[in-house]
């Protein structure tokens, strides 16, 4: 029997909560039953969802807490506020060792604040990042930093190579990812300072853990020649937000620009384009770099997407990515 994976999921964080995370874990546990979940919340509204869902109580626990912190809210003021909330109560088992991982769709900003204040970064590394899977013409890549660390320097890119790339192989089966930093241009002497020292310690430091194949410009990022795609969270963030506003272009003018008769004939060709690019199957960014894995799901998924980063919890303790990550590292002395 698979080790049960205990989860502890902030029940009220994002649109429509907590009835989308009960019915995600409904969706998950018709599959897969290894889960418990401890849900963090408002007690009575997660137990009339729980009610509409048989079996679903027998996998739960519910912790009430009073407080929830709005997605408007400043990470500084939900920092101040959140010793009892759904959010802060959530992480801080993690911290209490009564679960294995932390999921919430919440207040992104707060999320890492909190979990910055109550987790110990890995030893070796200074400033986590947030990861995600970005699909491509192959399957997915993982890409970071997304947002999390505005300024990087060398180590801190290298860190996150190491990182994305013990990510992606507790993902996937895969023992070699190919990884390159995102950059301006694939020779060698571009782009910043930081970018080329960078390219120099991954040249000459490969591992186990990765084949470095150099840079990668932003237009080749969903080629799926590359699994790993390293950035600071500036560019990784500007470039996320890019190419979900391009997807979403893309799909709401390709089915108007068709007529009624050549409509009925792309019906399964558009279907099949809508279910490549559809946001819920990439549900669940990941902040890399905490002695305990904490996961983010978008604020407006509904209940499909909360299954599918359940799912991503999953794979991430199964695979013991923490252990993957400490054993990866590459020393680096920025100068």
């Amino acid at each position: 029997m698979s080790k049960i994976v205990k989860i502890a999921i902030d029940a009220m964080g994002g649109e429509n909560s907590p009835k989308k995370i009960i019915e995600g874990i409904d969706i998950v546990l018709q599959k897969n039953k290894n889960n418990f979940f401890y849900l963090y919340g408002k007690k009575n509204l997660i137990e009339k969802e729980i009610s509409k869902k048989k079996n679903v109580d027998k996998y739960c626990e519910i912790i009430h807490t009073e407080d929830i912190i709005l997605d408007d809210e400043t990470p500084l003021a939900a920092a101040k506020k959140s010793k009892d909330t759904s959010m802060w109560k959530a992480i801080e088992s993690l911290k209490e060792k009564k679960s294995d991982i932390s999921l919430s769709a919440g207040n992104t900003g707060a999320l890492l604040v909190i979990s910055r204040l109550l987790l110990n970064t890995i030893d070796g590394i200074s400033k986590p990042a947030l990861a995600a899977l970005w699909p491509n013409q192959k399957n997915m890549s993982v890409v970071l930093d997304l947002g999390a660390n505005v300024e990087c320097n060398e180590k801190n890119l290298t860190d996150f190579a190491c990182m994305g790339s013990a990510l992606f192989k507790s993902l996937f089966v895969n023992e070699n990812p190919k990884l390159a930093l995102l950059n301006i241009g694939l020779e060698e002497n571009k782009g910043n300072d930081v970018l080329k020292k960078t390219f120099s310690i991954l040249k000459e430091n490969q591992t186990n853990n990765f084949q470095f194949e150099g840079y990668i410009e932003g237009n080749h990022i969903m080629d799926g020649d590359i699994d790993v795609i390293v950035t600071d969270g500036f560019t990784g963030n500007i470039a996320l937000k890019t190419a979900e506003g391009t997807a979403n272009f893309i799909t709401k003018n390709f089915k108007n620009s068709l007529n009624k008769i050549s409509l009925l004939f792309s019906y399964y060709s558009l279907k099949k384009f809508k279910d490549k690019l559809d946001p819920r199957k990439y549900n669940g960014a990941i902040f890399l770099g905490l002695q305990s894995p904490v996961v983010k799901s978008h604020g407006s998924t509904d209940s499909v997407g909360f299954a599918h980063s359940i799912n991503v919890c999953n794979k991430i303790v199964h695979a013991n990515l923490i252990e993957k990550i400490e054993s990866n590292l590459i020393t680096v002395d920025p100068k």
